[in-house]
């Protein structure tokens, strides 16, 4: 109980709106490790609670929000913010085979190919076409298909 109310003193002094490191990682689309090294080695600011927590500021986001959407939007992470599933694998489609009511999707990841097969109407809905850049979304055993803009 007493701890709560620490916690709660230290949320009403300090106004500006704090995150976690979870919370942090989830809006910069990278791992949760990898938030936790930027704030070990110094590269993320963070503000530490009375029970020894790190908390991150808005607004010590902000350079890192602003550099990536500087990147192309194949590099960029803002793709990972706006879907729940981090295994993301960028590429382009080099096969598209739809029958039926099933299309397979195979795209090229670096040297090794990805393979989905995903809805005939997904893949009509999403326009897919050969030579089109698209990220495989992988949760799992299932393995969805992005469309870029």
């Amino acid at each position: 109980m007493v701890r709560s109310l620490r916690c709660t003193t230290y949320a009403m002094r300090n106004q500006t709106p704090m995150m976690t490191p979870r919370e942090s990682a989830r809006m910069l689309g990278v791992s949760y490790a990898t938030v936790k090294q930027w704030i070990l080695s110094g590269k993320l600011k963070t503000v530490q609670t009375p029970g020894g927590h790190h908390r991150v500021s808005a607004a010590t986001l902000k350079p890192f929000l602003e550099k990536d959407k500087m990147r192309p939007s194949v590099e960029s992470r803002q793709r990972f913010r706006r879907v729940s599933g981090r295994n993301q694998l960028a590429g382009k489609i080099v096969s598209l085979r739809v029958e039926g009511l099933l299309a397979e999707v195979v795209l090229t990841v670096g040297d090794a190919q990805v393979t989905s097969i995903i809805t005939a109407n997904a893949a009509r809905e999403l326009q897919l076409k050969k030579g089109d850049t698209v990220a495989a979304l992988i949760k799992s055993t299932d393995v969805m298909i992005e469309r870029f803009e």
